[in-house]
């Protein structure tokens, strides 16, 4: 077993009858990793961060926390993971405090650590002078900020990060942000979903990519950017349609790797979207203006654009995030 890895997930797959929501997936997440798990909706990333987190059985593979098999300690496994679901797992007719302590006993929390931790956990996220409110009474962020206090009770070493932020207010947003690197500076390990990409590259040390049920890629934000080839140079072109020679002529050229055209169906009269890839911009320039001039192509705008995670995204999974 590898030590450094909190986490390792072995060609991990989940089936429902004849559908696979989860296809031999494999990654780990390493001692203090801020880990971000990606995918448009249906990718199969609650299914699996449901799978370590014990609450449904998989159908192939190994999750391995801490070095051990968590199907051979499920018990003693469970203990070390800690979970804030994309659904609410919160008590509203009880107060903030007495979610906490019931949960905190469940994890055999007592006595003074356990009034200490509920203390503590309730700084964390900003509801210290709410703790005596009914949680139903809450606005929908100061129950997901519940939510991420209640996970955390029982001090685990790895933290499941389900869509934390999803429909909050500003305010609880920051809370749970701000709190989770907090919580990582002292150690804890995370595994981070969200449709927030800005939080992923803030947060994130590593991403995993999935969709469809597969892992299509996991690296570094910085490597898998560097994938992308460089910068991308957008160009609005005018007019109902594009000369048939222009896109050939602008792959032609030296400094060009990669042309697509996007048609704006929504508003024909903004034309074609032109997005030219290349490693050296200040050249590639002036041969697609000239290739443009060629054909007789006006356009009406034009941006050179470092590619980021969304880029990423959209081209290994042709969505994006939010979709």
């Amino acid at each position: 077993m590898d030590e450094a890895n909190l986490l390792q997930v072995h060609e991990l797959e989940k089936s429902y009858g004849s559908f696979q929501a989860v296809k031999k997936v494999t990654f780990d997440i390493r001692r203090g990793e801020v880990f971000g798990l990606l995918g448009p909706n249906g990718a199969g990333k609650t299914t699996t961060i449901s799978i370590i987190a014990g609450l449904i059985p998989h159908s192939g593979g190994e999750v391995i926390v801490d070095g051990r098999l968590s199907i051979e300690n499920s018990i003693e496994t469970r203990v070390k993971v800690g979970l804030a679901p994309q659904e609410l797992a919160i008590y509203p007719k009880l107060t903030a405090y007495e979610n906490l302590e019931f949960f905190g006993r469940l994890y055999g929390l007592k006595k003074q650590d356990l009034t200490s931790r509920i203390v503590e956990m309730l700084e964390l996220v900003g509801l210290s002078d709410r703790a005596k409110d009914l949680a139903a009474n809450y606005s929908g962020g100061m129950k997901r900020r519940l939510n991420l206090a209640i996970g955390l009770m029982h001090r685990p070493l790895l933290l499941l990060l389900d869509e934390p932020t999803v429909g909050v207010d500003p305010q609880s947003r920051n809370h749970i942000f701000e709190g989770v690197r907090e919580l990582n500076r002292k150690g804890l390990t995370v595994l981070y979903t969200s449709h927030y990409m800005e939080e992923v590259e803030a947060l994130c040390d590593r991403v995993g990519i999935m969709d469809g049920g597969v892992l299509v890629a996991c690296d570094t934000i910085s490597n898998l950017i560097a994938k992308m080839g460089g910068s991308m140079i957008e160009i609005g072109v005018e007019g109902d349609s594009l000369h048939p020679g222009l896109l050939e002529a602008m792959k032609a050229q030296a400094n060009v790797t990669g042309v697509e055209s996007i048609e704006s169906k929504d508003q024909p009269q903004m034309g074609y979207l032109l997005r030219v890839r290349t490693d050296r911009p200040n050249h590639a320039l002036p041969e697609i203006v000239s290739a443009l001039t060629g054909f007789n192509q006006s356009f009406q705008s034009l941006s050179i654009k470092q590619p980021n995670l969304e880029d990423v995204f959209l081209a290994l999974t042709g969505k994006s995030l939010r979709d």
